[in-house]
């Protein structure tokens, strides 16, 4: 385990993570000291365990959002893959009918061809 000083708030914390975490873990720290800060700036200074509540709720707030919009953009990817399917299947079936209606036509042409060979 690796251990990282990271600031929030103006204040050193300790933290542990998984080797190769280290970079994470101080982004995610940074993430929440904007927050921190922002509503400092916003309410003023309000208590340390105060400031990284509403923190705290800010970020999952932005989570929840975040998660949202992942469902929302799944579900228009499902519904891109239904259409692209039925697309898909419609293509096919105009295409075998294309085929049958060529098929038909070439054998009424070699039944005309023969027709007229026979005729002269």
């Amino acid at each position: 385990m690796a251990q990282v000083v990271v600031q929030v708030n103006d204040r050193p914390y300790t933290m542990q993570c998984s080797d190769g975490e280290e970079r994470h873990l101080q982004e995610l720290a940074r993430l929440l000291d904007g927050e921190v800060a922002r509503i400092k700036q916003s309410v003023g200074q309000v208590g340390d365990i105060r400031v990284l509540l509403m923190a705290g709720l800010m970020v999952a707030d932005q989570l929840a959002e975040a998660r949202r919009r992942i469902e929302e953009l799944q579900d228009q990817i499902n519904g891109l893959r239904e259409s692209r399917s039925t697309a898909v299947n419609y293509g096919r079936t105009i295409e075998e009918q294309m085929a049958d209606r060529l098929n038909s036509a070439a054998k009424r042409i070699d039944a005309l061809a023969l027709s007229f060979s026979e005729a002269g």
